[in-house]
């Protein structure tokens, strides 16, 4: 991640004193927890114009449309990730593949939950067909919901609420991927302390 965006301005100091009560005596101890209060509003305000390049990983995990389905699944357990972009040779997004995806090979369709599948099973109930499909092609989502590098975390936070997703893919101008936002690089935005801010 980039360098902190955080800067303190005179309204941010006005909004700390009133937050702290006012006009006072100014000690060390109250000069360092207004310093605090001012840091807080100055983030709560520095947030939503945050962009997709400032906090994005840019060393992404992907896949091709002739990878295997098993490596690719492979590749979802040994990183610890639940989707991957699909690239083709110009590193351009042409689909994605998650869990969900996978899935479906087992006979679980997207939007299932696990569960479900299991108490139809114990019950005797038909489930459904596998899906057939040797090649990560046979089976990614090629709708990708992608956004650019100057798209702000207000707006991805709102498209991952929106669509239900975990993650969005970074592209360029050419759809060339340059990054992936997850919900887990928002949390971490939101969370990490103002001094342990740096590029990563």
């Amino acid at each position: 991640m980039e360098k902190s965006k955080i800067e303190l301005t005179e309204d941010d100091l006005r909004e700390a004193l009133k937050e702290f009560g006012g006009y006072i005596d100014i000690t060390e101890s109250d000069l360092k927890k207004l310093y605090e209060i001012a840091v807080k509003i100055s983030r709560e305000r520095c947030i939503h114009s945050w962009l997709a390049r400032e906090i994005m990983s840019r060393d992404v995990i992907t896949a091709k449309e002739d990878t295997d389905i098993h490596e690719a699944g492979r590749l979802l357990i040994k990183h610890k990730i639940s989707g991957i972009p699909v690239v083709d040779n110009e590193n351009r997004v042409v689909g994605i593949i998650t869990e969900a995806d996978l899935l479906t090979i087992a006979g679980i369709p997207r939007g299932h939950i696990f569960n479900d599948v299991v108490m139809k099973y114990v019950l005797n109930k038909p489930t459904p067909q596998h899906r057939a499909g040797k090649k990560v092609k046979d089976i990614m989502s090629t709708h990708v919901i992608t956004v650019s590098p100057d798209t702000t975390v207000k707006k991805i936070a709102m498209i991952l609420d929106e669509k239900r997703i975990k993650r969005v893919p970074v592209v360029d101008e050419a759809n060339k991927l340059v990054g992936i936002v997850s919900r887990g690089d928002i949390i971490r935005v939101v969370c990490e302390e103002p001094n342990q801010k740096g590029a990563s």
